[in-house]
């Protein structure tokens, strides 16, 4: 008995529907057995390979039923799966809290955007650091040491970061660097977000070989600690040496002269003998000046100075600041000064940031900030140090309490549990919501819940007589 056409039809349609199924779900499809076998043989084969057979086995299906043929391709569309994959990183960002201006931060490759979804202008200044967060995940919680920075620096210019010990400071540096890699802090990776922004280079998102060939040659910087940043294996040439013959293409000889000039030029005394001393055969302040001379070596275009004159002498530390102010004057560089000492900064900083909790809460010229000053955390910073153009018969008074845990940062300003002047504000909103850096008049940036007429009031009535 013959079978009739349309019911055979119509059992192909439905073998045919159960292959394709099949072939989507990676199994075998009911039916026909043979070409049910065939269909999934060549879809293994379409995922290794595209040879000519599956070719060939496509345009069979295609020759069947076109319609149902295009079923299988739609789920191969590689523009459509790997959109999301660009942006899966960006999008963890985002739910760890590491936005940028409401955007997670997407692929290195993909242009900065601005609030109404077009390009962001590419950056004018030498250095720009926007929306920078650093984060550290630990078993406590996440240490957000930086946790959106954002400065623009010029060539021949200074900037201060000032705060204290806890603030963010070294941590900004070090993300500026590059330093921030896996195992430096155990296991965990750091979270970086955000852009930094050298020359017209992104460096955030940049290759590693790429930040490695600019870390010591157009970036340079002067380590905190001296001690642990020089090798105790090597003499204090050799590291000079190797610093300079890195980024130089020099015979030994020419490479050592460069480094016995260096350490005379901070100091060193007889730096044709010291050339060959270990580092535990000098003493800090030596130890010290090693260190900056080796970040200088190269004639840096940007050099971070990380506490530069801290284990110094004040003749010495004339003399470092000197040598750093004629850098600057010879190849036009930009410098970043991080300390505690204020009298550093008001000596060579053009600009001021003042950091606390991670986040910038002042940012102004020197003038302005020394002298109208707009945070009360400023005013304490300034408050606590010694003046010797003036009489003083009051102690020095100390900003009361210590720094936040950045782990939990309290609500609101972060400032507040330590300040005097937290209730001006009235509705409490200084413990409720967090102030953003505005701008109090132009160039000067202050984040702070208190209205302009109270924070002239105050600084005028009780603070400046005080300092």
């Amino acid at each position: 008995m013959t079978d009739d056409p349309t019911d055979k039809s119509g059992r192909r349609d439905t073998g045919r529907k159960d292959a394709g199924k099949a072939d989507a779900e990676g199994g075998a499809a009911p039916g026909k057995p043979a070409k049910a076998d065939k269909t999934a043989k060549a879809d293994k084969t379409a995922k290794a390979d595209e040879t000519a057979k599956t070719a060939k086995a496509a345009k069979a299906g295609e020759a069947d039923k076109p319609a149902k043929a295009e079923t299988p391709a739609k789920a191969e569309t590689p523009a459509k799966a790997e959109t999301p994959s660009k942006t899966a990183k960006g999008d963890k960002t985002a739910k760890a809290g590491l936005t940028k201006g409401g955007d997670a931060r997407g692929g290195p490759a993909e242009p900065a955007k601005g609030e109404d979804g077009g390009e962001r202008s590419a950056p004018r200044a030498f250095l720009e650091v926007r929306d920078l967060h650093v984060h550290f995940p630990t078993q406590d919680g996440l240490v957000k040491s930086v946790d959106g920075l954002s400065f623009k620096l010029e060539k021949g210019k200074t900037l201060g970061i000032v705060g204290e010990s806890g603030s963010g400071k070294s941590v900004t540096s070090l993300g500026i660097m590059g330093l921030h890699t896996v195992g430096q802090y155990g296991r965990q990776r750091p979270q970086l977000s955000g852009e930094i922004w050298l020359d017209g280079e992104e460096l955030l998102g940049a290759p590693a070989d790429k930040v490695r060939k600019l870390r010591g040659r157009t970036i340079s910087m002067i380590f905190q600690d001296p001690l642990s940043a020089l090798h105790p294996f090597f003499t204090v040439g050799h590291q000079i040496v190797e610093a300079y013959r890195v980024h130089h293409e020099v015979d030994k000889r020419t490479a050592r002269k460069r480094a016995v000039e260096l350490l005379d030029r901070v100091g060193i005394p007889e730096p044709a003998k010291r050339v060959d001393s270990f580092p535990h055969e000098f003493s800090g302040g030596m130890r010290q000046r090693a260190m900056i001379a080796m970040a200088l070596v190269n004639n840096p275009e940007l050099l971070i100075a990380d506490e530069p004159t801290t284990a110094l002498d004040v003749t010495v530390q004339a003399q470092i600041l000197d040598l750093i102010r004629d850098l600057q004057k010879e190849f036009g560089s930009a410098v970043i000064i991080i300390t505690h000492d204020l009298g550093v900064v008001a000596e060579l900083s053009d600009d001021i940031l003042v950091m606390y909790g991670g986040r910038c809460v002042e940012y102004g010229a020197a003038d302005k900030v020394f002298y109208e000053p707009q945070h009360p955390y400023t005013w304490g910073l300034l408050g606590s140090m010694p003046r010797i153009d003036r009489d003083r018969t009051d102690r020095l008074v100390p900003v009361k309490g210590s720094p936040p845990s950045l782990i939990n940062v309290p609500q609101g300003c972060a400032f507040n549990p330590r300040c005097p002047y937290a209730d001006v504000p009235e509705g409490g909103i200084t413990r409720t919501e967090r102030p953003e850096l505005r701008e109090v008049e132009p160039g000067h940036f202050s984040a702070c819940h208190m209205a302009q007429e109270d924070r002239e009031r105050i600084w005028n009535d009780e603070i400046a007589p005080r300092l």
